[in-house]
């Protein structure tokens, strides 16, 4: 059972990392959002985690997570630190709010969500594309079932120009493209194809001389008759790409940004026994909406709505399988 905190108005954040999409997404979100405060924010680097403009900055990780006036701790540190300052957090009693990938693995991801648990405090992966209506719409299209099962995925999300140093480039920090942007081509898979059991990959993978992968191209099949085509690269020339293919016809999140779409307007495309159908989205920041989300459920308000635990799971469990045929 998850303790709230009382509707006290509003939800006082804390980040722990000072990043690009720290300081260019999530904190533009918090002082943007109803109900959300950035109380606090811990970097390597003082001045960048000023620049966020808290209430407070920590000089170090541990001094925010046992800060009482913060309510919320957002992780957007380097993979590998995702486990030990969750499970820091979470005993500290914050709810968490954690970058994907949640976890390196299964294994991690079901420690993570047992702590969660056993804390009695949230903790939700920031996926923040599932916050945004057109990802909400597809998935209400998907498990309709109007247009019948899905038998067809096909999704991919590759881009290029990692810089020299980035820990994308370091197997040692959770590095890659399959735990970078895999991650969104498999979570498309959860929600559309939920089935957590039976799946089977074969997989190409090109790797950098240190051994990290840079572009994946794999078949992700179910024993049911589900196929999914999935690519991803951060060596690649830039491409996004989603579509479902249901028995009784189709739901297209079309290019350039069926995974990125932010702060401008959107489409989706449709088809079923009516014929084909579209429908448009206004710009959005799906960033605040999961901050919103987030924050309301932490005060008590359950039909704020978060992306499921068990959508993690299934999502990192298809990770697994895949790099399981990677090699």
């Amino acid at each position: 059972m998850v303790a709230h905190l009382g509707d006290t108005g509003a939800t006082r954040w804390g980040f722990l990392g000072a990043g690009f999409i720290a300081s260019r997404a999530l904190a533009p979100a918090v002082h943007a959002a109803d109900g959300a405060v950035l109380q606090a924010v811990a970097a390597r680097d003082p001045q960048r985690a000023a620049a966020l403009e808290p209430r407070t900055v920590h000089p170090t990780y541990q001094a925010l997570v046992e800060d009482p006036d913060v309510d919320a701790v957002y992780i957007s540190l380097t993979n590998e630190q995702h486990l030990p300052w969750t499970l820091a957090a979470l005993a500290a009693g914050k709810h968490v709010l954690c970058e994907k990938p949640l976890g390196l693995d299964g294994s991690e991801v079901r420690r993570m969500l047992d702590a969660s648990a056993a804390a009695g405090r949230l903790l939700v992966e920031a996926g923040w594309y599932r916050w945004h209506p057109r990802t909400r719409r597809a998935e209400a299209l998907v498990s309709g079932g109007a247009s019948g099962q899905v038998t067809e995925l096909e999704a991919a999300f590759r881009f290029g120009g990692v810089p020299a140093g980035n820990y994308r480039l370091d197997p040692s920090r959770g590095g890659g493209a399959w735990l970078d942007v895999g991650w969104y081509v498999c979570n498309a898979v959860a929600w559309a194809v939920p089935i957590p059991e039976g799946w089977a990959a074969g997989s190409a993978v090109r790797r950098a001389p240190g051994g990290v992968d840079l572009s994946v191209a794999t078949e992700l099949d179910h024993q049911s008759g589900v196929r999914t085509h999935l690519g991803a690269g951060i060596d690649d020339p830039e491409d996004q790409s989603l579509t479902i293919t249901l028995s009784g016809g189709s739901v297209h999140l079309p290019r350039p940004d069926p995974f990125t779409s932010w702060h401008r307007p959107s489409s989706l495309t449709w088809v079923d026994a009516e014929g084909p159908h579209r429908e448009d989205f206004p710009a959005v920041d799906p960033y605040r909406l999961m901050v919103e989300q987030v924050g309301r459920r932490a005060r008590g308000h359950d039909d704020a709505w978060l992306m499921p635990a068990d959508e993690s799971v299934r999502t990192v469990d298809l990770m697994d399988v895949v790099r399981a045929s990677m090699g």
